[in-house]
């Protein structure tokens, strides 16, 4: 019995630093994201000086907003830049999209890489490898297909990359679209997703998503360039560690990385958030505790801790819990977006909860994912090897 008496106290001191740590990092990221999203930056450097930017963009397929999210970005108000354009396959129809955009905007810096080149089981990399090698400019901007920016995104971007940086990076959050996985999408990049990101930055965690960064190719060189991170899946978190590694720090832009892929559905959503999940307990195998952090199973476990302690009830605790979590949610979700329509955002936000422990023990399921055309089979550490059919 004293064993058993000392364990459940030591479980209820384990409760009481949850609430503390969860509520810190919803305290930061509510206080950053007021205090450094979606606000004007002062121009660190004259606009005419700004360094010049390669711009790599790799492409695979087309959806219903591909062409208006590349447009973006051959309007962008920047003084010095470079669009390269990479595609894998020879009849992707992403290719005619893309000589539709060169036609319409001559006076714009850009090329076409096609074919790609194999230099590893990554299919980002070994798509963007010619256009990389092709770069002319001290700055390389690597930014997924289904971005779109504004004019000022770079230049804002670009004022972040002072003297001791070497990574800029956005927060990645989604544009508004119609239907209940748009608004899923749109609860979780508003929330949860950046309550883990932005703590753990401003802790001084490294964490960044490869959706929109800009770096300086002259340390990813020294790093072995592009072909250096082939060997992995989660090319954007090796590339970040090198960077890291080799002193440097990094910055977020005050603006985000918009996602407008306009393929989207629940499924969908649950897939990529199983392989993002997949490669964090194999690149960190402490992940493997994460549904603790997450609302639901944090309230449990808070809960019976303060039921043990100060004999409070646990569902009415849990319940209490649960709508302080949401409105806090709320409010940093405002913040991210201050004009959102918050009509559905309990019934997403509910729904959004409820699948964090479905979409972990899938992951722990199968060590394998699936990722553009290709499957692939996960080694601790990160690295992994693809899975050939015979």
């Amino acid at each position: 019995m004293a064993l058993l008496d000392l364990a459940m106290q030591g479980f209820a001191i384990f409760g009481f630093v949850l609430f503390v740590v969860l509520w810190l990092m919803h305290f930061m990221s509510i206080v950053y994201v007021r205090l450094h999203l979606n606000k004007k930056t002062t121009d660190k450097q004259p606009y005419s000086k700004l360094a010049g930017v390669s711009l790599l963009k790799p492409l695979k397929g087309v959806d219903p907003n591909l062409i208006n999210n590349l447009e973006t970005f051959f309007e962008l108000d920047y003084p010095k830049y470079e669009i390269l354009l990479c595609v894998q396959d020879h009849d992707d129809p992403a290719i005619d999209v893309c000589k539709k955009l060169l036609g319409k905007y001559p006076n714009v810096d850009a090329r076409l890489f096609i074919g790609g080149k194999k230099v590893g089981i990554n299919p980002k990399i070994n798509n963007l490898m010619p256009g990389y090698e092709g770069a002319k400019y001290d700055l390389v901007w690597i930014c997924d297909s289904g971005i779109r920016v504004r004019s000022d995104t770079l230049t804002d971007m670009a004022n972040q990359m002072t003297e001791k940086v070497g990574l800029v990076h956005g927060l990645p959050y989604v544009a508004d679209r119609q239907g209940f996985a748009a608004t899923l999408e749109q609860v979780y990049f508003g929330t949860s997703h950046p309550r883990s990101y932005i703590s753990a930055n401003v802790t001084g965690i490294k964490c960044v998503t490869g959706m929109s960064c800009l770096m300086r190719k002259d340390i990813l060189d020294q790093a072995g360039g592009l072909i250096a991170f082939a060997q992995y899946i989660a090319e954007d978190y090796f590339m970040a560690k090198a960077i890291a590694d080799r002193g440097w720090r990094f910055s977020m832009a005050t603006q985000v990385a918009l996602q407008n892929s306009g393929s989207y559905s629940i499924a969908q959503f649950q897939s990529r958030m199983i392989r993002w999940a997949k490669l964090r307990i194999n690149m960190l195998p402490a992940t493997v505790i994460e549904p603790i952090s997450e609302c639901f199973v944090a309230s449990l476990i808070i809960g019976w801790a303060a039921h043990y302690v100060f004999r409070w009830d646990i569902m009415v605790f849990f319940m209490c819990h649960c709508l302080a979590w949401f409105i806090s949610d709320y409010i940093q979700l405002r913040g991210v977006q201050v004009l959102f329509s918050p009509s559905f955002h309990h019934l997403h936000w509910g729904s959004m909860e409820s699948m964090t422990i479905q979409i972990f023990l899938s992951a722990l399921w199968d060590p394998t994912i699936s990722w553009r055309t290709g499957r692939y089979r996960l080694r601790c550490g990160g690295t992994a090897e693809e899975i050939l059919d015979v």
